[in-house]
């Protein structure tokens, strides 16, 4: 047995999920080299326990409220930053970029075979510093995530990190009939409102549910779609022009060709379209 295999590990958990917590610790007690040394419930607490008790491993939840994985590692000081272990429940496309960079990470809910295959990762790579290029790979990472290039951890802070751990949006379920059809909110290009039905718009498609306006606003990813009528429900991504009226509303033409009228009562979203 090797000396670096023979290390135990002194390891923090941080994750704002408590089950999520007890659920890691519970596959861990039967590793050997692995010692739980304390747990976190957010990013602050996080900070906190690294500088007090410095593990040699971390497991960090991404997407916390307050200070989230990314903003974690952010502020840790290079020269003692342990290794990173990212807990994810991103979507495919967001893995890929975690692979490509070769940063370590594990997806949620988290497998048996993958835990150990992250273990071995770190018991081979512990002696070697890694912090800086931990932290170039993350400004890679998030560049790749958000479409711009980001060259500095100052200039991440300053565009935000909480538009990179933005996922995609849930799906809405149409049921009509007995039968349920799933569509990505992204799809929707509008929502009218016809008595005590919904007429969804989504790739051409006209789908059919019964709900009212207030119940499926609940649904809704407010990103993408917004009310901007007592009627009517738009994808904010798809609008193209603005038009405004002479008594104070607005009319706005989607992408696809379609217009729709803003009343005066939803003024206040003309600031998502500018």
């Amino acid at each position: 047995m090797t000396e670096s295999s023979q290390k135990i590990l002194r390891t923090l958990i941080v994750d704002d999920e408590s089950l999520a917590r007890r659920g890691l610790i519970h596959r861990l007690k039967n590793v050997p080299d692995v010692e739980i040394i304390g747990e976190a419930r957010n990013g602050r607490e996080a900070l906190e326990l690294i500088r007090d008790k410095n593990p040699d491993l971390v497991f960090l939840d991404i997407q916390m409220p307050g200070i989230d994985g990314f903003e974690v590692v952010q502020k840790l000081d290079e020269k003692s930053m342990p290794v990173i272990l990212f807990l994810t429940a991103y979507d495919e496309y967001a893995v890929n970029a975690f692979e490509v960079n070769a940063l370590d990470y594990i997806l949620k809910p988290i497998e048996e075979e993958r835990l150990h295959q992250v273990l071995e990762k770190v018991r081979t790579n512990l002696g070697q510093k890694r912090a800086l290029k931990q932290k170039r790979l993350l400004l890679k990472l998030a560049s790749d995530i958000s479409g711009n290039t980001i060259s500095s951890i100052e200039e991440l802070e300053e565009q935000g990190v909480e538009t990179l751990v933005s996922k995609e949006p849930p799906r809405l379920a149409i049921r009509d009939s007995g039968r349920t059809t799933w569509v990505s909110q992204n799809d929707i290009e509008w929502i009218d409102a016809a008595g005590d039905y919904m007429c969804v718009q989504a790739l051409g498609v006209t789908h059919i549910m019964r709900k009212t306006m207030k119940e499926l606003e609940k649904e809704l990813d407010e990103n993408v779609l917004q009310r901007i009528h007592r009627s009517t429900i738009i994808n904010v991504k798809r609008v193209k022009e603005m038009e405004s009226h002479i008594n104070g509303e607005y009319f706005l033409t989607l992408d696809s060709g379609h217009r729709v009228k803003l009343s005066r009562t939803y003024k206040d979203k003309l600031k998502m379209f500018r």
